[in-house]
């Protein structure tokens, strides 16, 4: 099995399939890195000091970012005066291990189904996001309401190349499928190794689904949860129609 995510959180996956049976080769398709703008760190002293009603993470690395950053201010991010949403149980959990609690998590986890979640209001809303991340949530956002800021606490690059065994394996034919956890860890792969037919292509939900068939892929299966647990059942039911080799 290809993990794609990036060499940061890549693991979590790769222990899960790990613990069905499978082998992860561990192929990141992109490379994160914490933001260290003005803006952003101007954004945390702000929604320290009160100046936003929500606060919006959609993603662990935005977690992680924002209280990485927060320390290197000086501040204690559990202290923030604010309301906070997560896009999901990772997001949430990855809150709660630093001492929040979030206020809303929507039923199905995507950015556009934490947006219809959103209640209405007139206050002001922080969305610390990936530099490349969709507008859709900030429209939607912006239609109940809300003032909407929105600020990079990260940026996704494309990976330039695969690591050397994972490009062996696919072209000896040995990846029996493709996981995909973004639409960016989706971007990254075609770039670097185009769009191979023979492995199955499993994707953590929707969006990231769109994208790959956008890009020429065939997916075989969305996760539903659209959790990492989700990606490995999903992964197991892809695998499961398939025929087995040399049948």
């Amino acid at each position: 099995m290809l993990v794609t995510r990036s060499p940061e959180r890549a693991g979590a996956l790769s222990s899960l399939l790990r613990a069905r049976g499978a082998i992860p080769v561990e192929a990141p398709a992109i490379a994160v890195t914490p933001s260290r703008s003005g803006p952003f760190g101007a954004a945390i002293r702000e929604a320290a000091e009160g100046g936003s009603d929500w606060v919006a993470f959609t993603s662990a690395e935005g977690v992680e970012a924002w209280f990485a950053r927060a320390a290197t201010l000086g501040l204690d991010a559990r202290g923030l005066r604010a309301k906070v949403a997560a896009v999901g149980p990772g997001t949430a959990e990855a809150l709660r291990e630093r001492g929040i609690i979030a206020d809303l998590v929507p039923r199905t986890y995507t950015t556009e189904a934490l947006g219809r979640a959103f209640p209405g209001g007139s206050g002001r809303v922080l969305l610390p996001r990936a530099d490349i991340a969709p507008t859709e949530l900030e429209r939607l956002l912006g239609a109940k309401g809300w003032k909407v800021e929105r600020v990079d606490a990260y940026r996704s690059r494309p990976a330039r190349s695969l690591p050397a065994d994972a490009r062996a394996a696919l072209a000896r034919g040995e990846i029996d499928a493709i996981t995909f956890t973004s639409a960016s860890t989706v971007e990254g792969f075609v770039r670097a190794a185009g769009t191979p037919r023979g492995p199955a292509v499993v994707c953590i939900g929707p969006v990231t689904a769109r994208r790959a068939r956008e890009a020429g892929l065939r997916v075989a299966a969305v996760a539903r949860p659209h959790t990492l647990e989700g990606v490995v059942e999903a992964t197991e039911r892809a695998l499961a129609r398939r025929p087995a080799r040399g049948g």
